[in-house]
């Protein structure tokens, strides 16, 4: 076989190829929206990031310019509330349709308040009811877990002592709900 000269060649797989890609196309037209839908979400997302960048770059050097407030203007909290006469709000939320204050918000209050982690005010020496020999001592997770033990008279026994002596909204809240729910399990076992 004779030598084909070289443009002649590449001319004729240009042709091949041409023909190859014309055979192609009904399959690339079928699939043409999803590449393109995928691709315009791809330059979108670059746009997004590119963006992102841009002021995340522009907090860093806006805040070194600027000191930022102790406390922003929108924060506020309860403890900050003040009434119309200029002294501190002491309102006590209060169960819906009772004058009682909520016990799950006094004992939220007081978890919330400056104690740390399981230091409470309580008077020490004193032997409590309910079959609690160091009572005083004990934190609130540790009374919490022993609670499902105790009869329902103990409870009250509990309670009553807890309100004559450190009266402590937490544990006040806590033996509150814990009776309350005490009994309501004994009015839906005498309801059967």
């Amino acid at each position: 076989m004779r030598h084909v000269p070289f443009p002649l060649r590449v001319a004729a797989g240009l042709a091949v190829t041409t023909a190859e890609r014309v055979r192609g196309l009904p399959r690339q037209l079928v699939e043409l929206p999803v590449t393109v839908a995928s691709q315009a979400l791809q330059v979108s997302m670059r746009v997004q990031q590119h963006v992102t960048e841009l002021a995340i770059k522009g907090d860093d050097a806006l805040s070194s310019l600027r000191r930022p407030e102790e406390t922003p203007e929108w924060a506020t909290f309860d403890e900050d509330e003040v009434d119309d006469l200029g002294r501190e709000s002491t309102t006590a939320a209060t169960q819906p349709g009772t004058a009682e204050p909520d016990p799950w918000a006094e004992e939220e209050r007081a978890l919330a308040s400056d104690h740390t982690e399981g230091e409470f005010d309580s008077p020490v020496g004193a032997v409590a009811p309910g079959g609690f020999a160091n009572y005083d001592d004990l934190t609130l997770p540790q009374v919490r877990a022993r609670l499902r033990t105790l009869s329902l008279p103990q409870l009250e026994e509990l309670l009553a002592y807890e309100r004559e002596h450190a009266n402590r909204p937490s544990f006040v809240g806590m033996l509150t709900r814990r009776i309350a729910n005490v009994r309501q399990a004994e009015g839906s076992a005498d309801g059967e």
